[in-house]
């Protein structure tokens, strides 16, 4: 979250609607035991990192998804925005986008 300059919002969003105090715990203590959602949600998230730093320079990867998008997958939103209102399905959605154009799919 913090390479991508995510809002602390953002990311509790994007880690299911977690409650500030959980979040603030995980960002503190990343080794605690988490549930499939949070799991799942956090894989995603790096396999979206991964393909974002396969596919653009370091600075264009940091800034991917803070950007507005044009897309019309996005509709000018951020892919940011995106995945916290789709959930784990707009999470997916991101993922995939990246695997099929890095050659992936």
């Amino acid at each position: 979250m913090a390479k991508w300059g995510i809002k602390d919002i953002d990311g509790m969003r994007l880690m299911g609607g977690i409650s500030r105090g959980r979040y603030y715990a995980l960002k503190k203590n990343p080794a605690g035991v988490l549930d499939q959602d949070k799991l799942q949600r956090i894989s995603l998230l790096v396999g979206i990192f991964k393909a974002l730093n396969i596919l653009y320079s370091e600075r264009l990867a940091d800034a991917w998804v803070t950007l507005p998008n044009t897309n019309r997958l996005f509709a000018g939103q951020t892919p940011v925005e995106f995945m916290a209102r789709g959930g784990l399905p707009g999470m997916m959605i991101v993922r995939r986008l990246l695997d099929a154009r890095r050659g992936s799919a």
